[in-house]
């Protein structure tokens, strides 16, 4: 069986979608991004590359100096977390790296992981992640955005450490915001990690029985049930569900509920890798 290699956004499609995760990666389907979206991709992009070429030691004066609002960006940054840029030498250090990888064998998958900057001592890791959209999840439903489950265990399980003593912080850099930059951060415990593991068994599973289907019968992956997600799907067509969205619409609207109400969840930000 071939390995394949997944990361914290292929397993938030196998839980919100798996026909959206056959199409995107099996079938090989994609839609062109909109401008504004390839804006926000790019001025994400340059940014992890800013903090990157920082933590190489490499110099980053032209990067800023091409974008005034990314040089901004940046000394907001060094004034709300000057822990993280501008660190005291520390004795006890044993790792600091940004972009580090890491990857676990789990159920003939590879995971795979993308910390955006580690920081690793003798009795603690901590996990940093730049975000570069305005409004940051929830958190609670954060803490259950499969970004913060993968990252978290996926440290555990490559380490020494237990799992009370790692933790992910999720910093928020906002373009064209005069705010400071604010963060999120996640403790970790057994408990979390012992649910991950379940989890991640039960998907895998799922996964390795649909590919079975997909690849002996071609049958298709299951189509998510909840239609509000697919409200904004750019594969609603193919799925023949613009007629099931525009039904639910005519029922919210008999209702008096207000769709604005039940589609709240389109609102919600996707974690990017």
């Amino acid at each position: 069986m071939t390995k394949y290699r997944l990361s914290q956004q292929h397993l938030k499609l196998l839980t919100t979608c798996p026909r959206k995760f056959q199409y995107l990666y099996l079938d090989n389907l994609s839609v062109p991004t909109t401008p504004i979206e390839q804006e926000r991709l790019n001025w994400g992009s340059q940014f992890h590359l800013l903090m990157q070429q920082r933590e190489l030691g490499l110099p980053i004066e032209s990067l800023m100096l091409e974008n005034q609002e990314m040089q901004h960006c940046f000394e907001s940054f060094f004034q709300a977390a000057p822990e993280i840029l501008n660190p005291q030498t520390q004795d006890n250090l044993i790792l600091r790296q940004a972009e580090h990888n890491r990857s676990i064998n789990f159920n003939n998958y590879i995971l795979t992981v993308i910390y955006d900057l580690l920081i690793a001592e003798n009795q603690q890791a901590q996990i940093f992640d730049w975000k570069t959209y305005s409004h940051p999840q929830n958190k609670k439903k954060l803490a259950q955005n499969w970004q913060t489950r993968l990252y978290l265990y996926a440290l555990v399980e490559t380490s020494n450490y237990l799992s009370e003593a790692v933790s992910m912080t999720y910093w928020f850099i906002q373009p064209k915001s005069q705010s400071l930059p604010y963060k999120l951060k996640f403790s970790y415990n057994q408990q979390a990690h012992k649910k991950t593991e379940q989890n991640l068994q039960e998907i895998l599973n799922n996964l390795t029985y649909w590919l079975k289907n997909y690849q002996e019968e071609g049958a298709e992956f299951p189509q998510v049930e909840i239609l509000n997600i697919c409200h904004t799907c750019q594969f609603a067509t193919r799925c023949e569900r613009f007629s099931e969205v525009h039904n639910r619409e005519a029922d919210i609207e008999s209702t008096d509920i207000s769709a604005d109400l039940i589609f709240s969840l389109d609102s919600i930000p996707e974690i990017s890798i």
